[in-house]
């Protein structure tokens, strides 16, 4: 049976959830054509430290970076590089700190100058899926009626639901029970309880869901090459309405300035 966190260990993910957003929003400041990803990567390791916290995902089962940097058909854990980013392009930037003993994690997907409608429209539906599938995220819901409320939105749009990674609790680990796939069957799968804190992240191609890993060992890309969209939110479960503990927030208003 999942169990849920106490009040103070949520405060505590919320920290560094929110330091998470911050560090996301100091990307959006910097993402434009020309910047490679292993700046980005330089700058968010620069100010997660500023702000007294650790990159989560630096050497974490060895990678190597404090970002994914997943670009264009790359779906997840994209290893930053000293490639310059073209107008066009699509970036997942992928964050967690750890603050405090507990961490954070949140992902977004940037434009990289103007995109194609195809590749904003694939954006936009893969963000509406996460909020559909934060929805479903309450106290006696199961697992598999959040990957059900993403699936739904995803296909009936025409998309590739990846079946292969998959959402997941978290707290004074990175990765823990329950995972949460981004798709499933209403009513099926483990019971959601008061507290859990999980992190939902769809993962979403603009072509059929089959995804490999590249030869670095991290990197993975869609079977197709087609591009591939992925946001991120951690939440904790509450009866009658989920709480989101990361934001978009810092991000979008950012976003908007530079725009």
């Amino acid at each position: 049976m999942l169990r849920g966190k106490s009040g103070e260990e949520i405060e505590l993910v919320r920290e560094s959830s929110l330091l998470v957003g911050k560090t996301l929003a100091e990307v959006a400041s910097l993402v434009r054509p020309g910047v490679t990803p292993l700046e980005l990567d330089k700058r968010a390791y620069e100010f997660i430290h500023d702000h007294g916290a650790v990159p989560g995902f630096l050497n974490y089962n060895g990678f190597p970076n404090s970002l994914c940097i997943s670009k264009n058909e790359a779906v997840v854990h994209g290893i930053p590089d000293e490639k310059e980013v073209v107008d066009g392009d699509i970036l997942s930037v992928d964050c967690g700190v750890l603050m405090n003993g507990y961490y954070g994690d949140s992902a977004y997907t940037f434009k990289v100058g103007e995109v194609s409608k195809e590749v904003d429209d694939l954006l936009e539906t893969t963000k509406r899926s996460l909020m559909l599938g934060i929805e479903q995220a309450v106290a006696g819901n199961r697992v598999g009626d959040i990957g059900f409320a993403v699936q739904l939105e995803a296909e009936r749009n025409g998309y590739g639901v990846v079946r292969e990674l998959v959402g997941h609790g978290l707290g004074k680990k990175l990765h823990e029970a329950p995972e949460v796939p981004n798709f499933g069957k209403r009513g099926r799968g483990p019971v959601l309880v008061d507290g859990l804190v999980i992190a939902i992240e769809p993962m979403i191609n603009l072509g059929k869901k089959g995804v490999s890993q590249l030869r670095d060992g991290w990197t993975i890309v869609t079977a197709d090459r087609k591009p591939s969209a992925h946001y991120e939110h951690t939440i904790v479960v509450r009866k009658g309405k989920a709480e989101v503990l990361s934001t978009f927030e810092f991000i979008e208003e950012k976003l908007k300035i530079e725009a």
